[in-house]
C-alpha cells in the first residue's frame, strides 16, 4: 500500500483534521489524526492492518500486543492477518498490564502495534507489560507514525504504514497558542496539559 492510496482514505473518512488540538501526549498540534474514522471503517482499516501485517511478516512474532483503546482493534486485525494470537494491555494503576490473564511463554516474540504513533507512550507501556509477562519484543508496527523521533525503540525493527512528519509544539511555545487560536481536544480521554 503505497502512501497516496494511504492519504486517499483519509482523506475519503475525514481523518486527518487540521486546527489547533491538543494531543494525549500534552502536547499542541496543527493537525490530528481523528484515528476512530479510520475504524468506523472496517474495511479500510482492515486494509491498513493488512498492510501492516505484510511489513512485519518477516519478524518471527507468535503474539500481537497492543494498547486499549485504538491499538486494540490494530492488534486483532494483524494477528488475524499473521495467524497467531493477539492480546491486549489495558490501563492499570501504574502504566498497563494484561488483567484479563492473558499469558505468554517465556521469551515468546511478541510484535506490539498501535494505530497513531506520536510519543510512544502506550507502545513503552505495552512494551514493560509484555516484558513482565515474560515475552521478548521482536518488533513494533503502526499505522501511522507522527513520532518523528522513535530513537527510543534502540535499534528494534520499526515499520509504519504511513508516515507524517507533522510538527508538535510544548503548550509553553506553542505559535497557535500565540495567535488565540482555539485549543481543541479532541476525543473521549482526558488529556494532559
Amino acid at each position: 500500500m503505497d502512501r497516496k492510496e494511504v492519504e486517499e482514505i483519509f482523506r475519503e473518512l475525514g481523518v486527518l483534521l487540521e486546527g489547533h488540538f491538543l494531543l494525549a501526549s500534552g502536547r499542541h498540534s496543527r493537525f490530528y489524526f481523528e484515528k476512530f474514522r479510520l475504524l468506523e471503517w472496517p474495511a479500510a482499516a482492515d486494509r491498513l492492518c493488512r498492510a501492516l501485517a505484510e511489513q512485519s511478516r518477516n519478524l518471527g512474532a507468535r503474539v500481537v500486543a497492543g494498547p486499549t483503546t485504538g491499538g486494540l482493534l490494530v492488534a486483532y486485525a494483524v494477528a488475524r492477518h499473521l495467524g497467531i494470537k493477539a492480546i491486549y494491555a489495558e490501563r492499570i494503576e501504574v502504566g498497563r498490564g494484561f488483567p484479563r490473564g492473558s499469558v505468554l511463554d517465556p521469551g515468546e516474540r511478541v510484535l506490539i502495534v498501535d494505530d497513531v504513533l506520536t510519543t510512544g507512550g502506550s507502545v513503552r507501556e505495552t512494551w514493560e507489560a509484555v516484558e513482565r509477562l515474560g515475552g521478548e519484543v521482536c518488533g513494533v508496527g503502526v499505522l501511522v507514525d507522527r513520532s518523528q523521533d522513535a530513537e527510543w525503540l534502540g535499534g528494534t525493527p520499526f515499520t509504519a504504514v504511513y508516515r507524517a512528519e507533522v510538527e508538535t509544539f510544548a503548550p509553553d511555545d506553542c505559535p497557535l497558542c500565540g495567535q488565540g487560536m482555539k485549543l481543541v481536544a479532541p476525543g473521549g480521554s482526558k488529556r494532559k496539559g
